[in-house]
């Protein structure tokens, strides 16, 4: 879908990589230019105290398919380079921090009398104004914590919970490419490129928006709570005689109270005062969360399965992440995808959140060894041979 489209990533860790990994997949060239050094997020695993890990599944999974270049944007030479990049390029991604963009002259009025058709997609933790625009941020401390997500996931009366590896980021990665290819489709009517400004405290807030509509509209939000004190005790979880828990979901109004009694053979409870009106559960949420254990407790996982579906119930099994990524259904819905590697099999990883059936839509390769294609990439945006040997010579490339 996006074969044509030429990508500029200055950028590293995950956010902002993840858009342009999301690019590639599409088809896009995305062209992923790193320091001297490379992405600090190819030492995940060491950074962790886990040494000798031949593959880097963490950075496979944002930068595959990718053409990588190593330029030292400190040298003019280096930042000269790059901006010829840019200069032939239909979207830069960065998540430099602005300060640091401006000081490079990279920021984007710069870069638009350069190149005015550009698209301009920049990825921080807190946005471009404000006191805190310049502060660094990822996603544990912009998404999670400062934006109200680590408190509303808390149990009332309990510590904050850890967000998983770069959960915030790749929501923020969706955001990004989304606002890219809104400014892609408006530069088709208009002959323009624009600024894309994606911040991860503003995706956040997005992501928590149902609770904090309702905290901008009533003044409060409910927190979260142990099972047995739930608002709702029917949206909740319960462990199965064979040590599964479930998820439950019921819809809005009365209708699946029924159903469910039906289902898990309580039929005498459908019509329980203490019960069979939202009110009266919620009153009596405790009880009836003992009255729900015992009764999930009488069957297998299997049987519920059964009984529940043919009740058109809204249900989910509590997947482990192994039972996940072996899930067939998560696999006919594309979930997982064969990545290529340089040496070896591919490997399975997560697919792009979206698919278009019929296309060509996933891997287009793995991730790029450092400055694997610093000499061709350089070679075709009009460098010759004994200036790309300068460059090398200098360290400004490599």
């Amino acid at each position: 879908m996006l074969e044509g489209l030429k990508v500029i990533e200055y950028a590293t860790y995950v956010a902002a990589p993840g858009a342009g990994g999301i690019m590639a997949d599409w088809g896009a060239d995305v062209i992923k230019v790193e320091p001297p050094g490379g992405d600090p997020i190819r030492m995940f695993f060491a950074s962790v105290g886990i040494e000798g890990v031949a593959v880097n599944p963490v950075f496979e999974l944002d930068n595959r398919g990718k053409r990588g270049v190593v330029l030292d944007t400190a040298q003019d030479a280096g930042r000269e380079a790059l901006l010829k990049l840019i200069d032939g390029a239909d979207v830069f991604l960065t998540n430099v921090r602005p300060g640091g963009l401006t000081r490079a002259g990279l920021d984007f009025e710069t870069l638009r009398q350069r190149n005015s058709r550009l698209v301009y997609a920049t990825l921080t933790g807190y946005g471009l104004d404000g006191p805190d625009a310049d502060r660094p941020g990822m996603d544990s401390a912009a998404f999670w914590a400062r934006s109200g997500l680590a408190a509303l996931f808390r149990p009332k009366g309990g510590e904050p919970v850890q967000l998983r590896t770069a959960l915030g980021d790749h929501v923020a990665s969706v955001a990004i490419v989304s606002g890219v290819l809104a400014a892609l489709f408006e530069r088709q009517q208009t002959g323009k490129g624009r600024l894309v400004e994606a911040a991860l405290l503003r995706v956040a807030h997005y992501v928590g928006g149902s609770d904090f509509a309702i905290q901008h509209t009533y003044g409060r939000t409910a927190s979260n709570r142990q099972r047995r004190d739930v608002p709702n005790p029917l949206i909740n979880y319960f462990k199965t005689k064979d040590e599964h828990w479930i998820s439950l979901l019921t819809r809005q109004g009365e209708k699946d109270w029924p159903p469910l009694c039906r289902a898990l053979k309580l039929d005498n409870l459908i019509e329980d005062e203490r019960f069979s009106r939202a009110k009266a559960r919620r009153a009596n949420g405790a009880d009836l969360v003992d009255v729900l254990d015992e009764a999930f407790a009488a069957f297998t996982l299997a049987e519920l399965a059964g009984r529940l579906d043919a009740e058109e119930m809204i249900w989910s099994p509590v997947q482990t992440a192994a039972e996940a990524i072996v899930d067939p259904q998560a696999i006919a819905a594309g979930a997982v995808v064969q990545t290529p590697q340089h040496e070896g099999p591919p490997i399975n990883a997560p697919g792009a959140p979206i698919r278009f059936p019929g296309a060509d839509d996933g891997p287009k390769g793995p991730a790029p060894k450092l400055g694997e294609h610093t000499r061709a990439v350089l070679t075709q945006f009009g460098y010759s041979e004994d200036e790309i040997d300068a460059l090398y010579a200098s360290g400004a490339a490599a």
